[in-house]
């Protein structure tokens, strides 16, 4: 029996929605292209990480070791994913031993999904850990995964700066909740991921923004964001009745039209429903966001609400506010 498989987390749909505008993959062939890609500017990374470590110091910076860089040297390596060339960096005493990669190793393949899971994983400093534990074998220093981080965190960056299209006639504003600890205290931060349709119909992740508090100022600040990377016009912005945003929206791109998200106004609602009734209830609302005009999805809103009421009085209070 095969194994099911298991629903891909919003993480890992964002890694492959950017990979995918990334490198215009279209094929089988280009995913193989672009994950060789993605592996082989790892590894190089790593061995760079690997090479301050044992030296103790980063490229440029002043030191009384008597060893130091000396060159690189171009080596091929396979993996599943085909061949790759990295430069594995040299120093003048011969002591570095390479792990990640090992002298005289050719082969790879037991490795490159360890490190794409990192991407998944994202980069916190104790998942790296984790990621590079295993890959290693043993435990590695706070040192080496901020170096191995600090020299990915660049590349990441740069993807959030990259200019954008002038115009998306669609764009979705979503959020996950989370908690972290910070100096001892729990608070909950929110990742809100800003998702375009382009012109060529194609999914595209603009940003993804952590905030605390939702506020027009905030909200301003992120759309004018949008604007200096070039986004001229928003034709449909659609999202949740956050704290700010359909002022913000009328400020930034006045002509836009702010729509609020059917998704979650159907899961605000069903949350004053019992579980026997909310597969019913769930159909009656359909027949709103389905209707064939404005005039027959408030004649249905209507019936529905009396149809309800006397069970779930609070319950489609929301639908005649929005």
């Amino acid at each position: 029996m095969a194994k099911r498989r298991e629903p891909l987390s919003e993480g890992k749909k964002n890694i492959i929605a950017a990979l995918l505008q990334e490198y215009d993959i279209k094929t089988a062939e280009d995913i193989q292209d672009a994950l060789r890609d993605l592996l082989g500017s790892t590894i190089q990374s790593m061995l760079e990480a690997e090479m301050d470590e044992h030296l103790g110091y980063a490229p440029y910076e002043r030191s009384d070791s008597s060893n130091s860089r000396n060159g690189k040297k171009r080596k091929t390596i396979r993996s599943k994913y085909g061949e790759m060339d990295i430069d594995v960096p040299k120093d003048r005493e011969s002591t570095f031993e390479p792990k990640i990669v090992r002298k005289r190793q050719k082969d790879i393949s037991g490795i490159e999904d360890k490190i794409i899971a990192m991407y998944a994983k994202g980069l916190t400093t104790r998942q790296i850990s984790e990621q590079i534990e295993d890959i290693y074998g043993f435990e590695v220093s706070e040192g080496m995964v901020s170096d191995i981080t600090n020299k990915l965190l660049p590349e990441i960056e740069e993807w959030q700066r990259r200019p954008l299209s002038s115009v998306y006639p669609i764009v979705f504003i979503d959020a996950v909740h989370f908690s972290v600890r910070d100096s001892g205290v729990i608070r909950k931060l929110a990742a809100y991921t800003i998702l375009g349709i382009n012109e060529e119909g194609r999914k595209e992740i603009l940003t993804i923004q952590i905030g605390e508090n939702e506020s027009s100022k905030y909200w301003l600040s992120i759309l004018n964001e949008l604007k200096n990377r070039g986004v001229k016009d928003i034709l449909v912005l659609c999202a949740d009745d956050l704290t700010g945003i359909k002022e913000s929206i009328a400020v930034a791109y006045p002509q836009t039209e702010y729509q609020r998200c059917i998704v979650h106004q159907v899961r605000n609602t069903l949350r004053y429903v019992a579980d026997k009734d909310k597969k019913a209830f769930a159909a009656d609302l359909k027949t709103i966001y389905h209707a064939p005009s404005e005039e027959v999805g408030y004649a249905n809103m209507l019936e529905i609400t009396e149809k309800w009421r006397e069970h779930y009085p609070n319950a489609m209070k929301s639908w005649s506010a929005n």
